[in-house]
């Protein structure tokens, strides 16, 4: 007999809603979102301004996340039996509710800072909505159609710093927005390798279901080499912003040689690159963001250091 599932009320729906939010993976949307909050031409940047801002849009991923595992627990519960919906103690329903909830109020700080900030926060709801559609559906949709909600992030936060309106020179957030298409469309491709015998069993046509393990890290190779130079263009300043990029880069590079030369091309064995794709793409925003506000190094070491603790912490070593 099946036992109910966790009541929202209760501690330990939360704690299984913790890991649904993946908290390892909150600092890629903090990166994107604090990349466009850097680059906004305000001086100086009100502390209050800067963490009404920035605190919606690193929780961003993790709502947005539990919200998308919604509609994936087919496959989840081949390919990531430890997650909570994978194992029926918590409902559907509880977990998408609580995500909406969580992605509105965000939004709903993020308008009060610059009322244009609703229609990119209510197009990266209904992307996050729709994600699995595609993703199920259309082998070349799925890495594209889950980054460009990403690449909202960098527009939001750079919006939200200027409160009198939209923006004069909006065009100039438009690089860092492709930096973070770029480098979350290859962390997405990469990502769909552990679970590559999951989607094929539950119809996923994703991209190594129908071409494998090779063509995908082929693909991933150029979106690495298109990330390191959009990055490097990004960074024009010749201090620790360069120092950084070139760490995100070797970082980047060596993942996709690990898929390429591993002689466990599995599964299990996904992780290693996978890992790297996060990592270079949180590095890559943090050097676009000491190429605008270098003073802010100090915070950004901090930033990093509790992403690496938190990916250490996570759940399950195969799954990221």
């Amino acid at each position: 007999m099946t036992n109910a599932p966790y009541p929202v009320y209760s501690a330990r729906f939360w704690k299984a809603y913790l890991i649904h939010m993946r908290p390892y993976l909150l600092f890629v949307s903090g990166a994107a979102g604090l990349a466009g909050i850097a680059a906004a031409p305000v001086e100086p940047l009100p502390p209050n301004l800067l963490f009404l801002g920035f605190l919606p849009l690193f929780l961003s991923y993790g709502f947005g996340q539990a919200l998308t595992d919604c509609f994936q627990v087919d496959t989840d519960r081949l390919s990531a039996p430890y997650r909570p919906l994978s194992q029926g103690i918590v409902s559907t329903k509880a977990i998408g509710t609580v995500s909406l909830i969580g992605l509105v109020a965000g939004v709903g700080v993020l308008v009060f800072l610059n009322p244009w900030n609703a229609f990119a926060g209510a197009l990266s709801i209904l992307g996050l909505a729709t994600y699995t559609f595609f993703k199920r559906r259309y082998w070349f949709a799925g890495p594209f159609y889950n980054a460009w909600i990403v690449a909202l992030l960098p527009l939001i936060g750079y919006v939200s710093m200027d409160r009198t309106g939209l923006p004069e020179h909006l065009k100039d957030i438009v690089p860092v927005m492709a930096l973070s298409f770029f480098t979350y469309t290859n962390f997405v491709l990469m990502g769909y390798l552990k679970d590559i015998s999951a989607d094929r069993a539950t119809g996923y046509n994703t991209f190594p279901v129908v071409f494998g393990w090779n063509p995908t890290v082929w693909v991933g190779d150029l979106l690495v080499l298109l990330s390191a130079g959009w990055g490097a263009a990004l960074t024009f300043s010749d201090g620790w912003s360069k120092v950084v990029w070139g760490l995100a880069t070797v970082i980047a590079v060596a993942g996709q040689i690990y898929a390429h030369i591993t002689s466990e091309k599995t599964e299990a064995n996904a992780s290693v690159s996978i890992a790297a794709t996060v990592r270079s793409f949180i590095l890559w925003h943090l050097a676009v963001i000491l190429a605008f506000r270098e003073d802010w190094w100090p915070g950004l070491i901090v930033f990093y250091l509790l992403f690496e603790w938190t990916l250490w912490k996570r759940p399950s070593q195969a799954q990221i």
